[in-house]
């Protein structure tokens, strides 16, 4: 990439940061219960087209779903956006969320064995993935006393990433940067017993899963980790109800240790079960099988 292109995209990335920041800064004038619909409505009417997400997320749906009718497509593309806007304003009003989120009871197979885990200060990792909203679970079980902290990808956007960053780290456990000195430090934080989250459904160096039925590289560190420091894989979810505002969160059964590919796989047909309920909560924005469509 030439010095030209890269000047022309990082003016690009600091264009969208500032309109983002306008936004949200606006948005968070308004009492929760309307700022968190209010966001939603303008990510997938005025944010998405714009930048193109609502053409991505038709053009996956496509690759996914050949046979569905454009007009579904377009009203799942719609309501991912919304559910992005919604995701992102309640993230940043983290405080409010977890206020909003405090009557909320955890359900699910995987309560038990994170309660044995917690008592003999066993290592957890709690995998998700960008469904209805990854901090949900976070926040409810850290309600509950547990500190969990995370392991995130750093957006491709370094100006918002800047700022995004710090709706991670603000509460919780340790969260570390993904790379190599934030994955030792994420596994320090395990080996004394901690806890951590990770989402692994982003395309990244590793293996080729299928992925609701198309190839999608995924990396294994949730696995990899897991097994070096015998932590137990606990999936969760924080599912968004038909209000909009709230949350239904679901701990799912461990994930059994055996190798990382047989890891990973069951970790992406747990996810492929929520996207089959409800295709509008995952973030079919990702270029999740970019290497595929690109050749």
């Amino acid at each position: 990439m030439s010095k030209r292109e890269t000047s022309k995209g990082l003016f690009a990335d600091w264009a969208a940061d500032r309109v983002l920041r306008g936004l949200i800064g606006t948005m968070l004038r308004l009492p929760y219960e309307k700022r968190v619909p209010a966001m939603g409505r303008a990510l997938s009417s005025a944010v998405a087209p714009l930048a193109g997400y609502s053409k991505r997320a038709e053009e996956n749906l496509q690759l996914i779903y050949p046979d569905m009718g454009t007009e579904e497509r377009r009203k799942i593309a719609r309501d991912c956006c919304d559910n992005f806007g919604r995701t992102l304003i309640e993230n940043y009003s983290w405080q409010e969320f977890g206020q909003r989120l405090c009557q909320t009871k955890p359900t699910g197979d995987g309560l038990n064995p994170l309660a044995e885990a917690a008592k003999d200060k066993r290592p957890v990792i709690f995998v998700t993935a960008h469904y209805g909203n990854h901090e949900a679970p976070r926040q409810v079980l850290s309600a509950m006393g547990l500190t969990i902290g995370g392991l995130y990808r750093p957006m491709l956007n370094p100006y918002f990433n800047a700022h995004y960053a710090k709706t991670m780290t603000s509460w919780g456990g340790p969260v570390f940067e993904q790379g190599r000195r934030g994955t030792m430090g994420f596994a320090r934080h395990l080996k004394s017993g901690g806890m951590g989250t990770l989402l692994f459904d982003v395309s990244a160096k590793g293996v080729s899963i299928p992925f609701l039925g198309q190839p999608a590289h995924t990396a294994t560190s949730a696995a990899d980790i897991a097994l070096k420091m015998d932590a137990l894989v606990i999936p969760y979810f924080g599912i968004r109800q038909e209000d909009g505002l709230s949350f239904a969160v679901e701990v799912e059964a461990p994930i059994s240790h055996s190798d990382p590919l047989t890891m990973m796989t069951e970790m992406t047909q747990r996810l492929e079960a929520q996207v089959a309920r409800d295709p509008s909560q995952w973030f079919w924005v990702h270029r999740r099988w970019k290497v595929r469509k690109n050749g």
